[in-house]
């Protein structure tokens, strides 16, 4: 009972403690909005897509990024991809540049485009794929991607090729009153995840046993509470094992999560932000966008909870009353001093010289395109200094001298000297060797280990 009381005294003066802590902001990238991949420079099908997540292997040493949309996301035929690239890293100061790509790879099965599976075969957007969340699986190499159409998360080789999907736990797939999945819209539907609203973070626990994967807003059957949930997955089983309510700032549809990162097997960052700022819909307004750290111990499992219901009674995960990172509180000048709206990606970058780490953080630019009701698609071009923006056909720069397409944004933080959330960091365990892997087979790792231990 006393292990217990302290630890609960220790949590509580953690997370008191980061009120004044957290990143310095070090500098900022804007990537033009047309850079290509490598498929290419053509509309959409090419652009590169930027920072739906962010992702760095320290066992790799390779940095990732999750290009945005599926093809129900547009009229235009886009195969969905993650990009792998390189960065320049003052190993001091934790400075960023050279931003390139150096792999583009397409997700596939049986060697055709992966357009996600099809829960409903007489639904669209079931069959459709819009990847938001990315991990590596730090013991297989794979990809684990997560989705806000289905919801759904995926397994795929290094290659792209689709291995498997996990299972969902059924109060998360959205359903009408008769318990008919429909995977196209919020009509009708009266449970589980909000259109478009579905796995938006994920995160990978370091030793890969556990994946988490966060919805980014209330579900239908809970929209009066203020409350979202982190889907805790079995990665061997592939099957649903917990899940746990986060508490928004703000509540309401204007709010979600957009990244969740595993800072150790129970600790947590994550993005939470509004629909307010530099975008292709832009409204300036009241941008808010925040990285919060958060603790699963002693949270709930909510799983057959419905959390809006009356006398629900449940403990949320832990949540700092302060920020860790306040995105807003940093503008550039080429961007007009304005917040980009889809802060998307967050990663704990490589450790500095110094003891510390680099943290990114990056924008989804939704290919500076947007769409009209009938499906249209249109590109967005700015003059970042008036904050006007006009419309062109795809492909077509109608626009002034001085506009541009929306650029990606890349953010690089430093984290100070003793900062509590990074103390408790756990890098993921490296991938095992071919060697290591014979060894465990015929029993001798513990061996080998208990005589380096001697």
């Amino acid at each position: 009972m006393r292990l217990k009381i302290f630890s609960s005294l220790f949590l509580v003066c953690v997370f008191v403690s980061i009120a004044n802590a957290g990143p310095i902001f070090v500098n900022g990238l804007t990537i033009p909005g047309n850079t290509g991949d490598q498929f290419g420079t053509s509309v959409n099908d090419g652009r590169l897509g930027f920072f739906s997540d962010l992702y760095y292997d320290p066992n790799r040493n390779e940095w990732w990024a999750l290009s945005d949309r599926g093809p129900g996301g547009g009229t235009l035929s886009y195969d969905t991809r993650v990009q792998r690239f390189t960065l320049d890293i003052d190993p001091n100061t934790g400075a960023i540049s050279n931003f390139q790509v150096v792999e583009t790879i397409k997700f596939t099965r049986n060697g055709e485009a992966f357009n996600g599976l099809a829960p409903n075969q007489n639904n669209v957007l079931g069959m459709a794929f819009d990847p938001e969340g990315f991990v590596v699986h730090p013991l297989t190499g794979h990809f684990l991607v997560s989705d806000e159409y289905g919801p759904s998360l995926y397994e795929f080789e290094r290659s792209g090729e689709f291995l498997r999907a996990f299972t969902n736990p059924a109060n998360v797939i959205p359903r009408n009153a008769a318990n008919v999945p429909n995977y196209a819209s919020n009509t009708g539907n009266t449970a589980g995840r909000s259109s478009n609203r579905g796995y938006e973070g994920l995160a990978i626990s370091p030793d890969g046993r556990y994946a988490y994967a966060m919805l980014q807003s209330q579900m239908r059957d809970e929209l009066s509470a203020p409350y979202t949930r982190i889907v805790k997955f079995d990665t061997a089983s592939g099957s649903a094992i917990a899940q746990y309510a986060y508490k928004f700032d703000i509540s309401g549809n204007s709010q979600g999560i957009s990244a969740l990162v595993a800072v150790n097997d129970h600790q947590f960052l994550v993005l939470e932000r509004n629909n307010r700022g530099l975008g292709v819909d832009s409204n300036y307004n009241n941008p808010d966008k925040r990285v919060y750290f958060i603790d699963l111990d002693g949270a709930t499992d909510v799983s057959a909870l419905d959390l809006d219901a009356p006398g629900a009674s449940f403990t949320p995960v832990s949540k700092a009353l302060s920020p860790w990172i306040d995105l807003d509180a940093v503008t550039l000048a080429e961007l007009g001093n304005r917040s980009p709206e889809k802060w998307e990606g967050l990663a704990i970058g490589p450790m500095l010289a110094d003891g510390t780490y680099l943290i990114l953080a990056g924008t989804d630019n939704d290919y500076s395109v947007t769409q009209n009701d009938s499906g249209t698609q249109f590109d967005v071009w700015f003059d970042f200094i008036t904050g006007d923006r006009v419309q062109c056909a795809l492909g077509e720069n109608c626009a002034p001298a001085g506009y541009s397409l929306l650029p990606g944004v890349l953010y690089a933080y430093k984290t100070t000297v003793g900062d509590p959330v990074m103390a408790g960091y756990r890098a993921p365990v490296p991938e095992p060797t071919s060697w290591s892997m014979l060894l465990a087979g015929l029993g001798l790792v513990g061996v080998i280990v208990r005589r380096r231990r001697i």
